[in-house]
């Protein structure tokens, strides 16, 4: 039973990245989140699912973003700056990007 029980665990942590990441592709391809030039999620519509996914996204997007600070000498908005102009660049035709403007544009 401890091997299934490991096996499991370990599963979990595998897939729960990649079950994540659909739920974040959905949620950009259903206009309800976007990428900032902050580097972190925003909501563009505010339902409580898009609310809760962008609040766990950004928890996991700061505590990388302080990591890779501490790591070059840099500050945490010098990061997630250089982070959200790689991102945006990135984003998917049709998805949301914040302007500089702080409006919300479809890429």
């Amino acid at each position: 039973m401890k091997k299934t029980t490991g096996f499991l665990a370990v599963l979990l942590l595998t897939i729960s990245p990649l079950v994540m990441a659909l739920e974040l592709d959905a949620a950009k391809a259903q206009g309800l989140v976007g990428e900032q030039l902050d580097g972190y999620l925003g909501v563009v519509e505010a339902t409580p699912d898009a609310v809760a996914l962008a609040a766990d996204i950004n928890s996991k997007r700061k505590a990388a973003y302080e990591s890779i600070a501490r790591q070059n000498g840099a500050t945490l908005a010098q990061v997630g700056a250089l982070t959200g102009q790689k991102v945006i660049a990135k984003a998917a035709p049709g998805t949301y990007v914040k302007a500089p403007d702080g409006k919300w544009v479809k890429k």
